[in-house]
């Protein structure tokens, strides 16, 4: 069954961290995708950019209006995810313990499936 695990970190967080200590963390990263792949668990990833470079669109009575960030109401931001091909909840739930991003942000552990059940 097809789980997302999905990164949820800190605005501002990638700032203060700076480059040097992103990159460091972003191998990190790069070496867990690279494990979960050789497991057979991966199906895909990626490290979302910052919500400075997002926008919000929003449709009310056939007009779409667009918001553009960084969004002032948000303390969080998705900043990236994994697809899993797990058996079990339990196996989606122990994987997200060993990401790396479990440490600075977190992990959030959602099944897929149809949005009326």
């Amino acid at each position: 069954m097809p789980y997302m695990l999905l990164i949820h970190e800190p605005v501002g967080q990638r700032q203060t961290r700076g480059e040097a200590g992103g990159r460091v963390v972003y191998a990190r990263m790069l070496d867990f995708a690279a494990d979960l792949k050789a497991r057979g668990l991966l199906l895909a990833t990626e490290s979302l950019l910052s919500q400075d470079q997002a926008a919000r669109v929003r449709v009310s009575g056939g007009q779409a209006s667009v918001l553009d960030g960084p969004f002032a109401e948000a303390k969080e931001m998705v900043g990236g995810f994994f697809l899993l091909d797990c058996q079990t909840r339990e196996e989606a739930i122990a994987i997200a313990a060993q990401c790396p991003a479990a440490e600075w942000a977190t992990v959030e552990v959602r099944g897929l499936g149809p949005c009326f059940t």
